[in-house]
């Protein structure tokens, strides 16, 4: 029986390079896709097939899965975890890098979702899985460019979850929470660069310091690997997946409390991660003594 063939994006680093690893792992041919392929020759080492993809570029989408079908014959599970964090204020962010976040988080997705369907729809089976975010369920503070588009994937993927099941393609999200990756970098930097000055500056500083608390307790990209693994490989797969710190909490949380009292909670909770990193300062700032003279 021929290997089933996975394609994963945003291959090169992190989440994406320990999801095609544990796909391989598991007895999949596995495409890895990214702009920086030269970061993905660890992978290459191990068996995993890399190519270039610019998520943003429909061509450059059409053919690359062309030339990966051209290849493997088929196509069985699709990991859409290409994408990025643009934080920032509404009022400051550029509206083209607004509109380039959802090229890249959502459009980029639906391209490349339109890209395999006919090979799935052919083969009358398949996996969508999209990798959201608790961001696409839980809005954070200076977030409203990428938690936008967190959410419009879990609501793409509910109604396509609805369209495809004729067809025995299923759909899956999977919901991290704090991962340790590059994430938090680029976005903050993103955020410092748009709103680090001017009227927004609390609370831009105010989710820096958050996310930097947060991502102290971040959990390893295995755990989303893993949820993959079981969205891939499971006869019924579950329509979600939340993993990773605070995420099961925070979406509980988000279930059960009304709008303001939600709100009210994660205030507290910046507050109180600003309170950590001022003790933390004092701390490190403060003079030892000086020895006792005998």
């Amino acid at each position: 029986m021929d290997k089933k063939v996975a394609i994963v994006t945003g291959g090169s680093s992190g989440i994406g390079k320990e999801i095609a690893k544990h796909l391989y792992r598991n007895g999949m041919e596995v495409y890895a896709l990214s702009r920086r392929v030269d970061e993905m020759n660890d992978l290459d080492d191990l068996g995993i097939k890399t190519k270039f993809i610019d998520v943003a570029d429909y061509d450059s989408v059409e053919s690359t899965i062309s030339d990966i079908v051209d290849e493997a014959g088929r196509i069985d599970v699709l990991v859409n975890n290409a994408g990025f964090g643009a934080f920032g204020s509404v009022e400051q962010v550029d509206i083209r890098e607004g509109e380039y976040q959802f090229k890249v988080n959502v459009f980029g997705v639906m391209k490349l979702i339109q890209t395999v369907l006919p090979t799935m729809r052919a083969q009358k089976s398949g996996r969508i899985i999209n990798i959201s975010s608790i961001d696409g369920k839980v809005a954070s503070l200076m977030g409203s460019w990428y938690v936008g588009s967190k959410f419009a994937i879990e609501g793409i993927s509910d109604a396509l979850r609805l369209e495809l099941k004729q067809f025995g393609i299923d759909v899956v999200v999977v919901e991290p929470g704090a991962i340790k990756s590059n994430w938090r970098s680029i976005a903050m930097s993103k955020l410092k660069q748009s709103s680090g000055d001017g009227p927004y500056a609390k609370s831009a500083r105010k989710i820096s310091d958050f996310f930097e608390v947060a991502y102290k307790y971040s959990s390893k990209p295995m755990v989303v690997a893993r949820a993959v693994d079981q969205a891939a490989l499971s006869k019924r797969p579950k329509t979600r997946y939340a993993v990773g710190s605070g995420a099961h909490t925070l979406l509980c949380l988000r279930r059960i409390l009304p709008d303001k009292a939600f709100d009210a909670f994660m205030d507290g909770l910046m507050d109180c991660a600003q309170k950590i990193l001022n003790k933390e300062k004092a701390q490190r700032n403060q003079i030892d003594p000086e020895p006792e003279v005998k």
